[in-house]
């Protein structure tokens, strides 16, 4: 994850996701136009910050780490390119949840 020898560490309590590839050939084989390929709702999770504050000034861990497979929302997530991949920073509190195998 290193762009030009640095790495984008998340602040706070925010996480850095990586979608899982939108499918784009049906089980058949049927090439699915880019137009009407569905977002992809899950990704895996590359970095993560240290965590939230409480009202005391003491850090909540986030409830994720490098490697998790999660849920993503539909809506929300700010884009980012590093060396032309994309990824997407979400709110630990956004993450709908994890995939278990």
């Amino acid at each position: 994850m290193a762009a030009l020898g640095r790495r984008l560490i998340p602040l706070l309590d925010r996480v850095l996701v990586e979608r899982f590839a939108a499918e784009t050939r049906t089980k058949g084989g049927i090439m699915i136009p880019e137009k009407a390929v569905a977002k992809v709702q899950s990704g895996t999770i590359v970095a993560v910050g240290p965590g939230g504050r409480n009202e005391k000034g003491e850090t909540i861990p986030v409830s994720v780490k490098v490697g998790d497979k999660v849920l993503l929302p539909d809506w929300g997530g700010t884009k980012v390119e590093i060396e032309e991949k994309e990824y997407y920073l979400f709110r630990d509190a956004d993450i709908l949840g994890k995939w278990e195998s």
